[in-house]
């Protein structure tokens, strides 16, 4: 076994506090082992204006760490699955997904939670997807494109340059600042992004030895559902950044997932149930009702 394994992540508060939680299982599991952590800039750390609808290329967060891996400087690169494109360069392999936490968005208010939000008051994110959700929800509600890490954005917040933004509940948690939150909003009216709040692990295709030790950390049932969302997006067009999402559930041996697109009469939901050993089954049949209803 190798005595010393380098694992890649984004240069964020946030995306390296999700490779040292790897860091820190993996050293637990194999204390013989010296892991290390290299910070990697990635195109979406650098083009931190940029509204994401408007940035054309392959794997934004990601494309610079699948290169350290391609080239060795890294074994290991840890991804927030929400960001990893559907299709894994050759060479690579998505090796584990960890377990999800809690997927849903939030809001962070100087004022109120959603609902009681004055007319007018101005919400900040950069996701397409938040946007249309947000503005089917609350169409008197002025949303602003604004990109930055999760400092700036709760910056933007207490400074008072808008009333409010939406994140990843994940992300919060994942910063232990639970207290900021000031609403977990419903997924009645905002279903979150294919992966949302799950890490995706990846390694090269060839290096069984790190295989073996990923394994341990890999979610079946995360993987199962996430697997579902990912090929609902997939089937209807979408990528990381689409007016598209998604949201599975299993209770037992089913698998229940639910889907949002926009159309011409505005957003529309839908929801399909199967076994949860035929994922993509279950994403087919989802879309095809989607495309339907739009």
């Amino acid at each position: 076994m190798k005595k010393q394994i380098v694992i890649g992540s984004r240069g964020s508060r946030l995306a390296e506090i999700q490779a040292r939680s790897v860091l820190e299982k993996l050293g637990n599991l194999y204390p013989g082992v010296k892991f290390s952590l290299s910070k990697i800039v990635t195109r979406g750390d650098r083009e931190k204006t940029s509204f994401l609808p408007q940035i054309s290329g392959y794997g934004f967060f990601v494309k610079e760490l699948e290169e350290a891996l391609l080239e060795g400087r890294i074994d290991i690169a840890v991804h927030s699955l929400k960001d990893l494109p559907f299709q894994t360069p050759e060479k690579l392999l998505l090796a584990a997904i960890t377990r999800r936490l809690d997927p849903r968005d939030v809001l962070i208010s100087r004022r109120n939670n959603l609902e009681k939000l004055p007319a007018g008051s101005v919400v900040g994110t950069g996701s397409l997807r938040r946007t249309v959700q947000l503005k089917a929800c609350r169409s008197d509600i002025l949303v602003r494109a604004i990109r930055g890490n999760i400092d700036t954005r709760l910056r933007r917040v207490s400074d008072g340059e808008v009333d409010a933004v939406i994140i990843a509940a994940a992300a919060m948690i994942r910063l232990g600042w639970q207290d900021k939150i000031t609403e977990y909003l419903s997924t009645d009216c905002f279903l979150p992004q294919a992966g949302q709040g799950a890490l995706g692990i990846e390694i090269r295709s060839d290096d069984e030895e790190i295989l073996a030790l990923i394994r341990l950390l890999h979610h079946e049932p995360t993987a199962q559902i996430v697997g579902a969302e990912r090929s609902l997006v997939q089937t209807l067009g979408g990528g990381c950044s689409s007016a598209i999402a998604s949201l599975g559930t299993i209770n037992g041996n089913k698998l229940r997932l639910r889907g949002m697109i926009t159309g011409e009469g505005g957003v529309v939901y839908a929801a399909e149930e199967g076994n949860i050993l035929n994922p993509q089954e279950v994403a087919l049949r989802l879309a095809e009702k989607l495309k339907e209803d739009t």
